[in-house]
């Protein structure tokens, strides 16, 4: 029993040190990209995008936001369903065709920007949302490559900002 004890223990050491050796392996910066149509003209998804304050009517990740006062800055935090919190900043804004959202938080696990462009197209309005984000900590650098991806948090976006204008759901 005891042997199988100490075998399981090194099993699980060997694997923590591999996915520490791996994290250490990969790039701390990463760009990835999602792209979806949205039901709406640009206007309206455009109002749907920079009003964060309803996220959490629409985006089912998103259970609070508090906007922040910061002199002359849109600055708010996002509580997530497991309790994380994000705080961002609005950087840049061409309505209605590009927005820059950073996050604003240097000391949290992961740092970046999101861009997003909203161009017509067939059916509404293609938004695309390009990640430009750093992953410091090796452990979190292999989470965010391995086991949730790059691109997992820019899909739920798309996702419900779709549904929020009706936009049908795409076929898996």
């Amino acid at each position: 029993m005891r042997r199988w004890l100490l075998v399981g223990i090194g099993v699980v050491a060997a694997a923590a040190l591999a996915v520490v050796a791996i994290g250490l392996a990969l790039p701390r910066a990463h760009v990835a990209a999602a792209s979806r149509t949205v039901t709406g003209a640009p206007g309206a998804v455009w109002a749907t995008v920079v009003d964060f304050e309803r996220y959490p009517t629409w985006h089912p990740d998103v259970v609070r936001v508090e906007r922040e006062a910061v002199a002359g800055r849109e600055t708010w935090r996002e509580t997530y369903r497991g309790g994380e919190t994000v705080r961002y900043e609005t950087t840049e804004a061409d309505p209605p065709r590009r927005l820059v959202r950073t996050i604003a938080d240097p000391d949290g696990p992961f740092r970046g920007r999101w861009e997003i462009r909203l161009e017509p197209a067939e059916g509404g309005t293609r938004v695309t949302i390009t990640e430009r984000g750093e992953v410091p900590n090796p452990v979190f650098r292999f989470v965010a490559r391995f086991v949730i991806g790059h691109r997992a948090f820019m899909e739920r976006f798309l996702d419900a900002l779709a549904r929020k204008h009706g936009t049908p759901p795409v076929a898996a």
